[in-house]
């Protein structure tokens, strides 16, 4: 009869451990260090940015610094001519002539290249078909931002902007083989 409390302690503690599996799974978080923690704050931010009035000094004293902040390429005039005209069919009239002026300009023209994103990604299900790779779930939430700020004379002059205010994805990958999924084509290779 003494053993009673040792089984009722034991099969707790299983149901205790299985419960708290999925805490087990490893979790992710992607971020970049630029001051918006939101979708959001960047797109306010980037909506006081007005073309043909806001100064290069006005983009550096909101954090808007390549070579302070991370996240930011500095383009010069040939990187923004490659991107705006991506294939050599790109209609040049539907380029705005405020940015076909600064491309003109060649050194006076310059962009600055935002990517700013924030990913959580957690794994959630059974925490030994994930560890023993039968089947991996993964969900994916967070936000992201890009934006090119074209600038001449150190003054901006064309703002373009694109993003994703609410990511969701869910992954779900099964393996019917388990950890021995991978192990035929492993060993073809060798």
């Amino acid at each position: 009869m003494a053993s009673r409390p040792y089984h009722f302690v034991s099969v707790a503690f299983i149901a205790w451990s299985l419960s708290a599996c999925e805490s087990l799974l490893p979790n992710a978080k992607q971020s970049s260090d630029l001051p918006w923690t939101t979708y959001q704050v960047g797109e306010q931010e980037f909506a006081n940015i007005i073309p043909e009035k806001t100064t290069l000094a006005d983009l550096h004293s909101r954090g808007i610094n390549p070579k302070v902040s991370p996240n930011i390429a500095l383009l010069n005039h040939a990187d923004i001519n490659r991107r705006l005209f991506a294939s050599e069919s790109s209609n040049s009239s539907l380029i705005p002539p405020k940015v076909r002026t600064c491309l003109a300009a060649h050194t006076a023209c310059y962009a600055y290249e935002i990517e700013e994103k924030h990913l959580d990604k957690k794994r959630y299900g059974s925490f030994f078909k994930d560890f023993l790779n039968f089947e991996r779930k993964v969900e994916i939430t967070g936000w992201q931002f890009t934006a090119l700020i074209i600038i001449q004379n150190d003054v901006v002059m064309y703002t373009l902007w694109s993003g994703k205010s609410n990511i969701q994805q869910l992954e779900d990958e099964k393996n019917p083989l388990g950890p021995l999924q991978g192990l035929g084509s492993s060993l073809i290779r060798h």
